[in-house]
């Protein structure tokens, strides 16, 4: 390393003028320290000093941190872009991203051999910073609105759920549309075929006409299956007072657990006239 020495008279109206030029682009210049700075190097090799320090910056890096500056500044724009041309709420929160200071910046690198390579090493830290500052904030961006579009397919998916739910109910709220829902419940989840539905539509024909409004005023029976009292239909779903499938699943579970089939159900029914 160079021997330290003292700014002669000469040198020290260009070192003020160094500084000058830094304080127009809006960077720090040290002068007269006695630590070596990042490097940088001009394309002829040469090294420029003030006063003991010796200013170096490999090209290689500057074209780096040209790259990487250059591409936060795409990403927010695409963020911010993207932002303001989507149709989710990002509530509050602000979609700009100031990249001006960056900007700035990129060009005084993109020109540093002129005036001065002295300023180089101020550059590369300022860049460094705005670009980690920007970066921050488009990632930052980035990450409200992925959130927010996962919201709204959340709840448009929770939506659609709903009204299929709905129209499936309100079908199955008919008497053709109970039966239905009814042989296929029957099937799936205890096995029993046609043989067993047969009796099963002519038990709850009998007992409601598949009304799932069917109530008897003398007994308290209630529903499709008429569990007495209806409130016992409760335990397969809350809302056995409106659904249908709700009180097929109740009646179903009954007759499994009082008879064993719709058939073995049915003829009792036929005997005693209750089942």
């Amino acid at each position: 390393m160079p021997k330290a020495f003292s700014l002669t008279p000469a040198r020290s109206w260009r070192a003020a003028a160094v500084v000058a030029i830094g304080a127009t682009l809006g960077v720090a210049v040290a002068t007269g320290v006695t630590t070596a700075a990042p490097a940088f190097a001009e394309s002829d090799g040469r090294a420029a000093s003030v006063g003991a320090t010796i200013f170096t910056v490999n090209p290689t890096d500057a074209a780096l941190a040209l790259e990487s500056a250059r591409t936060a500044v795409s990403d927010a724009e695409t963020a911010v872009f993207d932002a303001k041309n989507s149709d989710v709420d990002l509530s509050a929160e602000s979609t700009e991203i100031d990249t001006s200071a960056l900007l700035t910046t990129i060009t005084n690198v993109e020109n540093a051999n002129s005036p001065s390579v002295l300023l180089m090493p101020a550059l590369m830290t300022t860049i460094s910073d705005q670009t980690e500052q920007v970066a921050a904030q488009a990632a930052e961006l980035r990450s409200q609105l992925d959130a927010a579009i996962e919201k709204k397919a959340a709840e448009e998916a929770a939506a659609k759920a709903a009204a299929e739910a709905a129209a499936i109910r309100a079908a199955a709220n008919t008497p053709d549309g109970a039966k239905a829902a009814a042989r296929q419940i029957a099937a799936d989840e205890y096995g029993w075929g046609g043989d067993q539905f047969s009796c099963l539509s002519s038990l709850w024909q009998k007992e409601s006409g598949w009304n799932y409004q069917a109530y008897n005023a003398s007994s308290g029976a209630t529903g499709i299956p008429q569990a007495l009292p209806g409130s016992k239909m409760a335990s397969a779903g809350a809302d056995w007072q409106t659904n249908a499938v709700t009180q097929i699943r109740w009646g179903l579970d009954y007759i499994q657990r009082a008879y064993g089939s719709p058939c073995a159900a049915w003829g009792h029914s036929q005997s005693v006239n209750w089942y």
